[in-house]
């Protein structure tokens, strides 16, 4: 499979993309990578891509009601399917749920 970093390189309008812009175009980039033609994931897959691409902000939050809600919902239904909305949903959910938020809003940047 081609590298997240070439794929986004080929993306003639993120050439002078901010960051931010970057940021959305690799999460979108990691998800369809992962997803079927019809550009949906099943739980199972969707909480693996979570487990494997998302470990830093899932980490220790195992015990936290609000995880164990989201990871449960995962296990169940697994006939249904996850779209782009819904996981963009889940990530931002684990986000604002996240020790790493707190690490990442207590660094200081320096001009």
């Amino acid at each position: 499979s081609i590298p997240i970093a070439k794929q986004l390189a080929s993306i003639k309008a993120l050439g002078k993309g901010s960051d931010l812009e970057k940021a959305f175009a690799t999460a979108a980039l990691v998800y369809y990578n992962s997803a079927d033609p019809n550009g949906k994931l099943s739980k199972a897959e969707t909480k693996s891509l979570l487990q494997t691409q998302f470990w830093g902000f899932i980490q220790g939050q195992e015990n936290k009601p609000k995880y164990q809600e989201i990871i449960s919902a995962l296990d169940e239904d697994l006939e249904s399917k996850t779209d782009f909305e819904d996981f963009m949903i889940l990530l931002v959910s684990l986000t604002l749920m996240s020790d790493l938020l707190q690490e990442i809003k207590n660094v200081k940047t320096t001009k």
